[in-house]
């Protein structure tokens, strides 16, 4: 994968974001020349910070909701490869501001549908969706990539319509152009460096910093929770693969297997064993808006086609996030810390 990704220009959207900045870094990594395009970093800290990725890529900071301003950055750059991970990603925030959920994660996904099909140098397109676009209800059966979309919520369901988006531009301009094109619906990630709100993981860790209980919301509903290097090597295999060979465009899942899907009270109870200091949690639910209580992925496409299968289990996964969330509080270098992580999943 270095080989091919070396010296190719690559446009990432969100690339200031947790799983924009892993895939960025990545990217730099193999020799790509990475073109970043994506507002201000969601948090203060962030990954994006973090691993210094200001200075080390072409960083464009912008609105996907500018037409007019992605679509200059297309033209300077010429990007071959395009990773669209730009969202609004927040379940609880979509519920709050609506209107905002949509503009940029349907709207977002149009801008860069037009900017690709305009754009002759792009050969690869791929665009990061989730595991909740589906319609789900509560069937407890693993999703696969055939079944209805219709997300819940306003973020779910703006993502549906993100999907919908990219296969209307596949069946009508894509399909006739030399561009494979591509959807990835990820399981919900972890991993060190991710500092949003609303999430377990960096939940836990805020908690553990001020020596406080972490409070679960709901320790009962069950997540395809996988580490954020999982599914980045999975986007570079397929954005690579596709490029060689337009046959194997699609849509597909990308998650754990099963057996690694968690309540989120046993994640709470892993991250307490792994930062010890006789860390708690405790089950506060907060009366807050619809969130699904299950989701599991039937990731069968991505593995037979591609040769995929993810190497951490949830364990090792929630492990290495102790280890760089306990690093980042030490002040060591993340990206010697971050590179090794690479390294070890890579070697495994």
């Amino acid at each position: 994968m270095k080989n091919f990704y070396k010296n190719k220009t690559v446009l990432v959207t969100g690339h200031t974001g947790f799983k924009g900045a892993y895939l960025s870094h990545m990217l730099l990594g193999f020799g790509a020349n990475v073109i970043g395009y994506s507002l201000e970093p969601p948090t203060k800290p962030s990954m994006f910070e973090a691993l210094g990725l200001e200075d080390r890529m072409t960083s464009i900071i912008a609105d996907i909701r500018d037409l007019f301003k992605l679509k200059a950055t297309f033209d300077t750059y010429k990007p071959e490869i395009v990773f669209h991970l730009a969202a609004q990603p927040l379940v609880r925030e979509s519920y709050k501001n609506p209107v905002y959920t949509y503009d940029t994660n349907v709207m977002g996904t149009v801008n860069v549908c037009e900017c690709v099909r305009l754009t002759n140098s792009v050969k690869s397109f791929l665009n990061v969706t989730t595991d909740k676009v589906y319609e789900n209800n509560e069937v407890e059966i693993p999703f696969r990539e055939d079944m209805p979309l219709d997300g819940y919520d306003p973020y779910s369901n703006s993502k549906s319509c993100s999907e919908l988006v990219t296969h209307s531009y596949k069946k009508s301009f894509f399909d006739n152009l030399d561009i494979a094109v591509s959807t990835a619906r990820a399981g919900n990630v972890i991993g060190g460096g991710d500092f949003a709100l609303d999430r377990i993981v960096p939940d836990c860790y805020r908690a553990a910093i001020k020596g406080e209980k972490i409070v679960i919301r709901n320790p009962f509903s069950i997540r395809p929770y996988q580490h954020v290097l999982e599914p980045i090597m999975a986007y570079l295999m397929i954005a690579m693969k596709q490029y060689e060979d337009k046959s194997l465009q699609g849509y597909y899942n990308v998650g754990p297997d099963e057996i690694n899907c968690l309540k989120t009270g046993e994640l709470a109870d892993c991250f307490c064993k792994y930062w010890e200091n006789n860390l708690e949690w405790i089950n506060e639910y907060d009366g807050g808006p619809h969130e699904a209580n299950f989701l599991k992925l039937d990731c069968t496409l991505v593995k037979s086609k591609f040769g995929w299968r993810p190497t951490w289990n949830a364990e090792v996964a929630i492990e290495k996030s102790v280890e760089w969330y306990k690093a980042y509080s030490e002040g060591k270098d993340m990206i010697e810390i971050t590179n090794r992580q690479i390294g070890e999943l890579q070697n495994v």
